[in-house]
């Protein structure tokens, strides 16, 4: 048994003769133990009214759930990165550094995966959220708390590459329009994907009983 178990263990002991949930708090952190393992320990069980103590639902995963949120980010990356080529492509038709390069030839590529990415990231998005609508306890899944962070690891970080480059050009004095919109087009797709998710993360802590 690790230390985290006899700390569960203690926890619903307490609980069941009646302990309050503060009282634990504080002999668990006088004794030695963190306010996030403390916490943790007590998440375990639920806040309700019966002679003993309720299990929580806990993070669990599922192959074929973890199957479906791979596809979702894989659709979702591909989708994000080819509106963003697509929207590169027209910015360089817009504004010419020199040469010809036919734009119908630079954005088939680009095209062609979003016809491919979008309805694939819109049909799993949907099935993934019929699924929690059924069994609002998926919300905990840890496929889908990975998928979530994992996606904003990566946005916020292509948000500080985005800002770090235009502060870098802007210093050199070699902003332009064709740059600026390049780093509007992948900031804005990056920041948009990142506030949807973290809007999702909120929504699913107020669903969580």
């Amino acid at each position: 048994m690790t230390p985290q178990d006899d700390l569960t263990s203690f926890v619903k002991d307490a609980l069941a003769k009646g302990v309050s949930r503060a009282e634990i708090e504080s002999v668990l952190i006088g004794a030695g133990w963190t306010t996030p393992q403390v916490r943790d320990a007590l998440a375990t069980f639920a806040d309700v009214t019966f002679p003993v103590p309720v299990p929580r639902p806990r993070p669990y995963t599922d192959a074929r759930e973890a199957f479906l949120y791979g596809v979702l980010a894989v659709a979702l990356g591909l989708s994000a990165y080819n509106l963003g080529s697509l929207i590169f492509s027209l910015i360089d038709s817009w504004f010419p550094t020199g040469g010809y390069r036919d734009l119908g030839e630079a954005t088939r590529w680009s095209i062609s995966l979003l016809v491919v990415s979008v309805p694939v990231f819109l049909y799993v998005s949907r099935l993934l959220s019929r699924e929690i609508r059924r069994d609002p306890s998926k919300r905990t899944s840890k496929n889908r708390a990975q998928t979530t962070y994992l996606t904003l690891f990566i946005c916020a970080t292509v948000v500080i590459g985005v800002l770090a480059g235009v502060v870098y050009t802007f210093l050199g004095d070699q902003l332009t329009t064709r740059f600026g919109l390049k780093s509007v087009t992948a900031g804005g797709i990056a920041a948009a994907i990142f506030a949807y998710y973290v809007k999702d993360m909120r929504e699913a802590r107020h669903d969580t009983p």
